[in-house]
């Protein structure tokens, strides 16, 4: 659509036109529109380190004459951008003005702008809407977050111009259900978004298996890396709040902590259930250390056992006895101080053979291992034991643990580094 045909459209969605639809209704702001009663819920988003409400996301809710509940996509599943950009800056003045009746100092308020609207945002500037609604309200920019759909990244020059506009405004941006259908880490590149949304499918199932947990884990950490902070929403039980807090993310919202309504949450309410929280966590993270010590225990003495018979000039075979006799030892292997692997390794007697492997066992001499945590930590530290994060082994395909230690040695009269290993198999 061209600015000419936007600017056309503009009169019918002014900021006068919005106002006029406003009413105060008990004590809260309505609008009506479409045969709708459209009202404003608020849900507040926590700060898992600091226990308390850093923000609200404003939530249409609308009603039919006889007061049954309309959901939103109904209400913005519109046939023409005009109608699209009325009920969107509606929605948007409905919640403002809520929100400003009750704001508190430092808490933003989270808004939905529907995708279409937010791909022409640099356009409308013109019309002057945005502007008056900003005065009206005595809104700052940085008191906002946008919350931008992934459907909004289709456009590369209108979103490039959209994401320039709203920061000019000064408000954060926020990709919104992120880990849903197709989303990936070239539009968290492009958008550079200040919160990234993960979807509440991702906490659902990393309560559910391990697996994802450790899957989401690692996202919200490269998401870190990307400069976001992650917000985790839809956390509905205690083993998802544990899930939020165990995964690092930042920002939480979800009826485990508070369901939505038509007040702001203050801080003091968010103190008990945040505490509770934390409390549930450190129970179950002590509880999960404990099992892990008790797990890993032989095999961090075999390890070192072996370290000290290696250094005492025994072979492999002798040296890594001990681990090589633990249930779930696949292999033992040793590297020299540049990471390479030295000899074949010993496979434990017990081991299945992996037909599966990406490469022959006879392979492995001379392989290349320094790029991995476990050959890096143990240099790192020498003498105490590493343990690795489960991971997929190109050897036979399956998952496994490494655990390592580095160990001096004589050689030719010079003191050098070995790095013993072990393959446990895991099954988590």
């Amino acid at each position: 659509m061209s600015l000419e045909r936007l600017l056309d459209v503009s009169p019918a969605s002014s900021f006068a036109a919005i106002r006029d639809r406003l009413l105060d209704q008990a004590g809260a702001v309505v609008a009506e529109d479409a045969g709708l009663l459209l009202r404003s819920h608020f849900q507040p988003i926590f700060s898992l380190s600091h226990g308390r409400v850093v923000g609200h996301e404003a939530l249409l809710r609308a009603t039919d004459a006889s007061g049954r509940a309309v959901a939103p996509p109904q209400y913005f599943g519109c046939e023409s951008f005009e109608t699209l950009l009325w009920r969107d800056r509606l929605a948007r003045s409905v919640h403002a003005a809520n929100y400003l009746r009750m704001a508190q100092p430092h808490q933003r308020l989270f808004l939905n702008l529907h995708p279409q609207v937010f791909l022409r945002a640099a356009q409308l500037e013109a019309d002057g809407f945005q502007e008056q609604w900003f005065e009206h309200f005595g809104l700052r920019g940085e008191q906002l977050v946008i919350e931008v759909l992934e459907d909004a990244l289709g456009d590369a020059h209108d979103f490039d111009a959209a994401v320039e506009y709203t920061r000019r405004r000064g408000c954060l941006i926020a990709l919104d259900d992120f880990g849903a259908g197709h989303s990936n880490f070239d539009r968290v590149w492009r958008l550079r978004p200040e919160i990234v949304k993960l979807d509440r499918s991702l906490v659902a199932r990393a309560a559910r298996e391990r697996q994802a947990f450790r899957i989401v884990s690692q996202m919200v950490s490269l998401l870190h890396e990307c400069g976001a902070l992650v917000l985790m929403e839809g956390v509905e039980t205690e083993v998802e709040a544990y899930v939020a807090i165990d995964t690092d993310v930042d920002l939480v919202q979800g009826r485990h902590f508070a369901d939505s309504g038509s007040r702001l949450a203050a801080d003091a309410e968010a103190t008990a259930v945040i505490s509770r929280a934390w409390a549930a966590f450190e129970r179950r993270w002590r509880d999960d250390r404990d099992w892990r010590v008790t797990r890993i225990r032989p095999y961090r003495d075999g390890l070192l056992a072996g370290a000290a018979l290696l250094g005492a000039g025994q072979p492999l075979a002798v040296a890594a006895a001990q681990l090589l006799a633990l249930p779930q030892t696949q292999i033992c292997y040793l590297l020299d101080e540049s990471g390479r692997q030295m000899g074949l390794g010993v496979r434990a007697p017990e081991a299945p053979e992996y037909s599966r492997s990406m490469v022959p066992v006879e392979a492995n001499d001379g392989a290349r291992w320094s790029r991995r945590a476990y050959y890096r930590r143990a240099i790192d530290a020498v003498g105490k034991v590493q343990v690795t994060r489960p991971y997929r082994t190109v050897d036979g395909l399956h998952q496994c643990v490494t655990g390592s230690i580095a160990f001096p040695v004589q050689v030719d009269g010079q003191q050098q580094l070995r790095v013993l290993c072990v393959d446990v198999a895991y099954d988590g």
